[in-house]
């Protein structure tokens, strides 16, 4: 959802950085939320602790505390808009057998609240939530969960995402992928820790949602030849 739908990322990102200044005191680099962007809330601020050098990692109400925190100042500071062309590309894939799923490892709430404020909700067939699951990205929990539901092969689906950790969770679940940038801070060097044999990147990373959009229609179609627009190794493409 978050970075791929819709623009939520920045606001999540800043919630994140007040979170730990206010309660740590700590000046995170936003850049790891974005790198850690997938994992459960509270996984995600216990590793960015551990790469801090902050003993609280292991402080469960510590951590739960800066959760709660970083919930609210999203919930007060967010106005995320979908991205350009993802209304359009939804309407194109309802003529299409194209069965659509948002699996996220945010909290059930915020993901059904975000897409409905948006107007995407009835758009998909199927939400995956962080209550959904045991475990969250990098596993292939999450979307091993999404196929079982909708009764999909790992052949029959294709994986769009935003962040390494996604990436390397469709990788596990052994599920095809594509990779939409948007205006993530990130770029194709920060993709580069897949197995060797995933690492021709170039073929399937698009710069924004919208560019991507012929060719999931061609592939929900099932006429895809697998080539993709490529983009140079920057998020602007």
């Amino acid at each position: 959802m978050d970075g791929v739908l819709l623009n939520a990322m920045p606001f999540h990102a800043d919630a994140f950085q007040i979170a730990f200044r206010e309660l740590a005191g700590l000046d995170i680099d936003k850049r790891d939320v974005y790198l850690l962007e997938g994992m459960p809330g509270p996984d995600l601020i216990k590793e960015i602790l551990k790469r801090n050098s902050s003993s609280s990692f292991s402080n469960e109400n510590f951590i739960k505390k800066i959760s709660e925190r970083k919930k609210e100042l999203f919930k007060k500071n967010e106005n995320s808009k979908p991205f350009e062309g993802v209304r359009e590309l939804l309407s194109s894939l309802k003529g299409t057998n194209c069965i659509k799923a948002v699996v996220s490892g945010a909290s059930e709430n915020e993901v059904k609240s975000l897409l409905k404020k948006n107007h995407l909700l009835e758009s998909f067939d199927l939400v995956i939530s962080g209550e959904n699951l045991e475990e969250g990205k990098p596993s292939p929990e999450p979307f091993v969960t999404a196929l079982r539901k909708l009764d999909l092969n790992t052949d029959e689906a294709l994986v769009v995402e935003n962040s390494p950790l996604g990436v390397k969770a469709a990788v596990n679940a052994g599920i095809r992928f594509i990779i939409t940038l948007n205006n993530s801070p990130l770029n194709l060097e920060d993709f580069q820790n897949l197995p060797k044999d995933m690492r021709n990147l170039d073929k399937i990373v698009f710069k924004d949602t919208k560019s991507a959009a012929d060719f999931l229609i061609k592939w929900s179609e099932g006429i895809s030849d697998g080539g993709a627009d490529s983009v140079t190794n920057s998020k602007s493409g």
